[in-house]
């Protein structure tokens, strides 16, 4: 990757956890977790402008902060207050396809109410994690003018608060969600039938993340299909679309611009990063990456879906 001068600051809002993860390999406990532990992380590869806000409790490793600072990201967001860090126990199918959920254990999470500092106010992007739509909002209404900000949710909002869901979304430019999530939403079946229902909404642009399917890219101007990468050997794929995330919203960042050509750019680099992160556990298949790496990969995938125009 080419060094880029016009670098845009980048705003993470989610969670940061402890997982225990049970599948294949047996269980695994007090992993690093969190939709802003990944997208952080991921995102410091291509913009030194991160910024996270997030809480954790009097239990969390302070070393896991410790190293995402070493990475650049700004973390005096992330508040440490008395109690126990949200903590997620889940369970994965033997061809890890499918998991269940065991316990959620919100602890501080649950009363967390999110302040943006004034330094990160004017953040020229924007990505709202998982949490209450409504809070959602709130930490929206504490940003300037965001060139961009993108929504992530899941199926519990849209059940329990589909009106608030609905109003926080008609004030984001971009919502990325999951297949299921995105026909809970919609009330339709057919995904492009769905990206249509859902862009009336509010927002000019829809990711349906897709798992080792890829993600879809539904705006005003078409559709675009990003591919996943094939891998010969997944481990966990708990952090696969928040490093989806996390690849798309940095490499936006660290091309400086929003146009449709370079947002596919980004969906493809998101593809990458998701590919790093479900070789490990945790964080560590996108810990200590290397630009040549990430650009081997990144080849990799474009030589994969290459293909010479025809005419018949």
């Amino acid at each position: 990757m080419h060094q880029r001068s016009a670098h845009r600051s980048l705003l993470v809002i989610g969670s940061v956890a402890l997982d225990d993860i049970d599948g294949p390999a047996g269980m695994q406990r007090d992993l690093l977790g969190g939709s802003a532990s990944f997208i952080a992380r991921v995102a410091s590869y291509f913009t030194k402008k991160v910024s996270v806000v997030a809480v954790i409790g009097d239990d969390f490793p302070q070393t896991h902060v410790d190293e995402l600072t070493q990475l650049g990201v700004d973390t005096s967001a992330i508040s440490r207050v008395p109690g126990e860090t949200f903590h997620w126990v889940g369970k994965y199918s033997d061809d890890l396809t499918s998991r269940e959920t065991l316990d959620t254990r919100l602890g501080v999470f649950g009363e967390w109410q999110p302040k943006v500092p004034e330094a990160q106010r004017d953040a020229q992007l924007v990505l709202l994690g998982n949490i209450d739509p409504v809070i959602q909002l709130d930490v929206l209404k504490q940003m300037r003018a965001p060139a961009l900000v993108a929504l992530d949710t899941m199926n519990l909002w849209i059940n329990i608060k589909r009106p608030e869901l609905l109003a926080t979304l008609a004030k984001v430019h971009t919502l990325m969600i999951n297949d299921e999530e995105a026909r809970l939403l919609a009330q339709e079946h057919n995904l492009h039938k769905a990206a249509t229902a859902i862009l009336k909404h509010g927002p000019s642009s829809l990711i349906i993340k897709r798992g080792d399917a890829g993600a879809l890219l539904f705006h005003e101007g078409g559709a675009f299909a990003a591919p996943a990468m094939p891998l010969a050997d997944v481990k966990d794929p708990t952090g696969a679309g928040d490093s989806f995330a996390g690849g798309l919203m940095g490499y936006l960042a660290y091309a400086g611009d929003l146009s449709p050509k370079t947002i596919r750019t980004a969906m493809i680099m998101g593809s990458v990063m998701g590919s790093f992160a479900v070789e490990k556990f945790s964080v560590d298949g996108i810990r200590d990456l290397t630009n040549a790496k990430i650009q081997k990969r990144f080849d990799d995938l474009a030589e994969l879906t290459h293909f010479e125009r025809i005419t018949i």
